[in-house]
Order: structure tokens, then C-alpha cells, then sequence
């Protein structure tokens, strides 16, 4: 039979003292103060012991845990092995090793290896950078040696043969800055100026013919082709401007109108330009009866620039009066003027992958290539190049050009816009490298100078790949003549 009094003590109120938040299976009156010490070292032990709490009870934290049991270790390669036996997590541990040899290298020692280490040693220590790979998929930068880390393959910077491929000798090729005497056709025909001669080499098949001799008292100054088809185009010192049918080697016509000689042509379909030392420009029509259609005044001195725009609705001319000139298809006057150069104006470029992006070169005293934007007239940057500019070319499959120069250099430079970085210099040649030009394919130029040699130089890549080789014939070694 139970005590009363014991009874009644259990029955009565608990007094007003803030009761403990512990579990049911503790009573409240374990807890006097006398006992504490001793009802502290019992807490404790069922802490740290396996005390399963009741899952329909929630538990509410001050902060979020997160579970490894719902994590994707697959993803970074990391097994999620079970716990060893001291209850532990490997795959917290490899993750551990992965985060510290990413943060401070893959040669820091795990932490029970730093324990064994003096007291003094700091990780934060000076130390030899490690080398990173700059094409890491990881934001720490992380060597290859680092476990369970995939990187990209490294792309190699294109490289630019530093030997031309092929060495033509041309007797009796003129030194002169202001002519223009070579053209690569977009049948893959060579037209070259030698003397009062024209001839042609076949880049499939190396065979030169001979299309026409002006005489003992003309020699040719410029030659160009049509954009399609077999039509030449030849501007003589007489101021004349023959058209021939290179298949028929057939002069078709004559054409008259300047005074001086034309040292500049450029095609527009079925319209041709001519520029003069006569100060002139005249537009073309060969299908019209007439030897020109218009005229267009401007320049102060000789033009011995002239190219159109690849939609045909600009021609830029440059001359010896330093300045460049923007027409359009109607004007005889120019439509915009830029008077920024200091020499002449003879290497004139259209970019074919921007709209209105114009190049021009100065000469000796100028040594500038500059940008421009014609369609909102805009002067866009300026490079200088140290020697004189006598080319430019626009690669039609990279966004890249190629410079041609003179004094004092007589280098070729082929550039990357707009960053305007080199990518190549090439030496070679003894003289000013006055003539370039262009392979159909656009992986191949041919630079020609007063040393009486043409050479053939692969500087672009190809539309599909930048390690494919040029069909032009770069295989074909060895130095012949042209004529």
C-alpha cells in the first residue's frame, strides 16, 4: 500500500520554477538542485548516446544540415561508399581531399598527415605559384593531376608558314608604287604585267601563256579581272584601257578617255573603273558603245587606288594627294572624304564580313592602316606599321587581314581585326612588296616586288578547317619563271 504522504507530494502543484524541455522518460523531480551535477553527466551521456527521437515529432533548428544521402556523387565522379568503422563518411572524405587540393594545391597534406608536422607550420606559407591549366572546366583553375576533374582539349594557335611555298621569277617587273600589275582571277588564273606584256599562269596546272605584247612604246600599268568569267582588263601608259577574252587570248575592245596612264582598275559587275594620272576616274560600261559613262573629279593627284565594295554600292579611291575618297553609284563627286593619311593612298581594302568597313594604307611618310566606317563616317582606329603600306587584303574566311610594305621593312604582315595583333611576319623578298593579290579559295596570296619575283604564301584558313591546305598548289616547291 502506497505512503499518503508520498501520495499527496505526487498530486500536488509543481511550483512556479520554469520547467526543463527534457524527454518523458525523465522525471522533473530528478532534478533538485542538489543532483545536478550528477543529472548533468546523465544528460550527457544520453546525448551522445544512440537516442532516437520520435519521427512523429518535428524537430526545428536554428540552421539546415544538409543530407549526403540525397547528393549526386556520381556527378564528379565520387563514390558514396558506405561508413567505416569509425563512423565516418568516405566519400566526405574524398570530397574533402577534392575541395582542398583545389583551394591551396594538390601537394597539401591531408590533416591527420599537418598533425604530425611542427607547430609552426603555416599553409598559408609563401610558396611557387602552382601552374594552372587556363582551359579548366574548374573555377579554381585546377591541375591535371587533381582526380575526378575533366579538362578541354587545348586549341594550338593557327600557325603561318614562315617560306613561301612557291617562287616565281618575273623579268621585268616594275618597281613602281604606283601600278598595279597583278590579279588572281576567280577561275584561278595569274595575270601578271611584265614590261609591255601580259601574261598568265594557270595555278592548277602551272602552264604560262603569253595573252598580248602592247608594243616597244606602251607597257602595261595595270591589270584586273571580272569578277566572273575570262575578261582582263589592262590599263596601259597611253592612258588606254584594253578588255581581252583570256580563253580566246582575243582583244574584245579599246576603250580611250584619260590623258595619262591608268595605273588603277576595279570591276563592278559589268562596269569597270579606271583611275589615272590624269587626276580622273572614269565608269565604265562595256556593254554601251561609248568608252565611259561618267567621270568623276576629286582627287588633286594621281589615283592609284580603286576598289567597289562587295554589294557594289561603294567605290573608295585613293591617291597621291593623300586623301581617300567615298563614291556611290550616281556621284561625280565624292560622297565622303577622309584627308587623315599624310602620303599617298594606294592600299585600299573593303572588309567582307562587316557592312562600310573600309582599310587604307599611307605610304613612307604615313606608315598608318586605318579603319572606317562609311556608314556613319567614322574614323574607327589607327595602326601604325613602321614602313611603308603598298597592300591590303581582306581574308574572305576569317576575320583577318594582310599588309604588304615597303620601305624600310619590306615585310608582310598578316593581322587579326580589330584587335589588330599579328599573327605573322613574312620576309623574303629584297624589294618593296608593291603587288598582291588573292586566291579564289582565300587561303593563298601572291606578293610581287622590284627583286622580280612573285611568291606564294599560305597565310588564311579555309572556310571548313584551319589545317586544310590550300588547293592552289602547295605541294608545288621549287622556284620557275612566268614567262
Amino acid at each position: 500500500m502506497d505512503d499518503p504522504t508520498l501520495s499527496n507530494q505526487r498530486n500536488q502543484s509543481v511550483p512556479s520554477t520554469p520547467s526543463l524541455n527534457v524527454p518523458t522518460t525523465m522525471s522533473d523531480s530528478s532534478f533538485h538542485l542538489e543532483n545536478l551535477p550528477s543529472r548533468t553527466m546523465h544528460i550527457n551521456r544520453m546525448i551522445n548516446s544512440s537516442y532516437n527521437r520520435s519521427p512523429s515529432r518535428t524537430v526545428y533548428s536554428d540552421r539546415f544540415i544538409p543530407s549526403r544521402s540525397g547528393s549526386n556523387f556520381a556527378l564528379f565522379d565520387i563514390s558514396n561508399s558506405p561508413t567505416s568503422t569509425e563512423g565516418k563518411e568516405d566519400g566526405s572524405g574524398t570530397y574533402n581531399s577534392l575541395l582542398r587540393a583545389a583551394l591551396f594545391g594538390p601537394d597539401t597534406p591531408d590533416k591527420k598527415d599537418s598533425l604530425d608536422a611542427p607547430a609552426c607550420r603555416n599553409i598559408f606559407r609563401y610558396k611557387t605559384e602552382t601552374k594552372r591549366s587556363l582551359h579548366s572546366l574548374s573555377p579554381f583553375g585546377l591541375d591535371d593531376s587533381v582526380p575526378g576533374i575533366s579538362h578541354s582539349p587545348v586549341k594550338a594557335p593557327r600557325k603561318v608558314p614562315r617560306s613561301p611555298y612557291k617562287v616565281l621569277d618575273a623579268p621585268a617587273l616594275q618597281d613602281d608604287f604606283y601600278l598595279n600589275l597583278v590579279d588572281w582571277s576567280s577561275n584561278n588564273v595569274l595575270a601578271v604585267g611584265l614590261g609591255n606584256c601580259v601574261y598568265l599562269w594557270n595555278a592548277c596546272s602551272s602552264k604560262v601563256t603569253k595573252l598580248c605584247d602592247l608594243g616597244i612604246d606602251d607597257s602595261v600599268c595595270s591589270v584586273s579581272w571580272a569578277q566572273r568569267g575570262t575578261h582582263l582588263a589592262v590599263g596601259t601608259s597611253d592612258g588606254e584601257v584594253e578588255i581581252w577574252d583570256a580563253s580566246r587570248c582575243q582583244r574584245v575592245r579599246t576603250m580611250e578617255g584619260h590623258r595619262l596612264r591608268v595605273g588603277a582598275l576595279a570591276w563592278s559587275s559589268s562596269l569597270l573603273s579606271s583611275g589615272s594620272r590624269d587626276k580622273s576616274i572614269l565608269q565604265r560600261d562595256i556593254r554601251a558603245p561609248d568608252d565611259f559613262a561618267s567621270k568623276l573629279s576629286g582627287h588633286k593627284s594621281e589615283v592609284c587606288g580603286l576598289k567597289w565594295s562587295y554589294d557594289n554600292r561603294e567605290l573608295a579611291s585613293g591617291g597621291n594627294d593623300n586623301k581617300l575618297f567615298v563614291w556611290n553609284q550616281l556621284s561625280t563627286q565624292p560622297v565622303l572624304k577622309y584627308c587623315e593619311h599624310t602620303a599617298a593612298v594606294k592600299a585600299i581594302a573593303w572588309s567582307p564580313h562587316m557592312h562600310g568597313l573600309l582599310a587604307s594604307g599611307g605610304g613612307t611618310a604615313d606608315r598608318c592602316i586605318r579603319f572606317w566606317n562609311t556608314t556613319t563616317n567614322t574614323h574607327l582606329s589607327c595602326m601604325d606599321t613602321g614602313s611603308q603600306v603598298c597592300n591590303l587584303v581582306w581574308s574572305k574566311n576569317v576575320n583577318e587581314l594582310v599588309s604588304t610594305h615597303g620601305y624600310s621593312q619590306n615585310q608582310i604582315i598578316v593581322w587579326r581585326y580589330p584587335t589588330m595583333s599579328k599573327l605573322a611576319t613574312l620576309t623574303g623578298h629584297t624589294y618593296r612588296v608593291l603587288y598582291l593579290a588573292i586566291s579564289p579559295d582565300g587561303q593563298t596570296i601572291v606578293t610581287g616586288a622590284g627583286d622580280e619575283t612573285l611568291r606564294f604564301w599560305n597565310v588564311f584558313p579555309s572556310p571548313k578547317s584551319q589545317n586544310t591546305d590550300s588547293e592552289i598548289g602547295a605541294s608545288s616547291f621549287g622556284r620557275t619563271t612566268i614567262r
